[in-house]
């Protein structure tokens, strides 16, 4: 069942999202050649309890860290190490914090120092696919209209879009109906409705969009070894068109 907010209940949803957005904002300042993962998400566990929101990724299902820390050919769900940062790198930071019970999440893919020409087109293309999918998202447009607009940008660059992982409904739970790939067809599937709130989280690989989980059943990865971007906001869908609730 698909879970519909009202105006006010969307306006309670923005403290959580913007602590979001806050976070990433602080993390791409520390994003540089030498750093851990391991560091930023301690910085932004310590972060999200400045701001007086609650982490929620440590423990969900057995996940270690407060937040997913995804380098590379990891498309996502990666742990947190001690292996530090190079130059050349792309890192995808996931964050999820819950405030008064509401729930925020975005992703964000940051470049650590001078990356290649072909890392830097991947992170430009998976950006616009998000972008092009946000203004797909407006009343009476249906499901295929923003996932096939994801689609075809990522594919006209020779990219590949990841079908495995899910983008989904968010409020009260993290994860709520509908969720969905990031393929489709224009003017398929449900009816986009004034009050859904929502993901749009597109995963593009360099190559295959075939992924593989690691032993440790969370950390999800190219098969091919390729790079993988991803960036993500949480949204919701008005009269006035796409809110962009963890806009940074």
């Amino acid at each position: 069942m698909i879970i519909l907010k009202s105006p006010k209940e969307i306006e309670e949803m923005k403290t959580a999202n913007q602590i979001v957005a806050d976070c990433h904002r602080e993390v791409a300042k520390l994003i540089e050649p030498g750093i851990t993962t391991l560091e930023i998400n301690d910085f932004v566990a310590r972060h999200i309890t400045k701001l007086g929101g609650k982490q929620f990724t440590k423990g969900y299902n057995g996940f270690p860290a407060e937040t997913c820390a995804s380098v590379n050919d990891v498309v996502a769900h990666g742990f947190p190490s001690q292996t530090p940062l190079k130059e050349g790198d792309i890192a995808k930071i996931d964050i999820v914090v819950e405030y008064d019970g509401w729930f925020g999440d975005s992703a964000w893919c940051y470049a650590v120092g001078e990356i290649s020409d072909t890392a830097r087109e991947l992170m430009d293309v998976t950006k616009e696919c998000l972008y092009l999918g946000i203004e797909k998202a407006v009343p009476g447009n249906r499901l295929g209209d923003v996932t096939s607009a994801i689609q075809a940008h990522a594919e006209s660059h020779g990219f590949s879009v990841v079908r495995d992982l899910l983008a989904h409904g968010v409020g009260r739970s993290l994860h709520e109906e509908p969720s969905f790939e990031h393929i489709g067809h224009a003017g398929k599937g449900i009816r986009l409705r004034e009050g859904m709130v929502l993901t749009i989280e597109p995963m593009i690989n360099e190559g295959t969009y075939r992924i593989t989980i690691d032993d440790d059943e969370w950390t999800a990865r190219t098969v091919d070894g390729k790079l993988s971007a991803q960036y993500e906001h949480t949204i919701a869908i008005t009269a006035d068109g796409p809110l962009i609730l963890t806009a940074q």
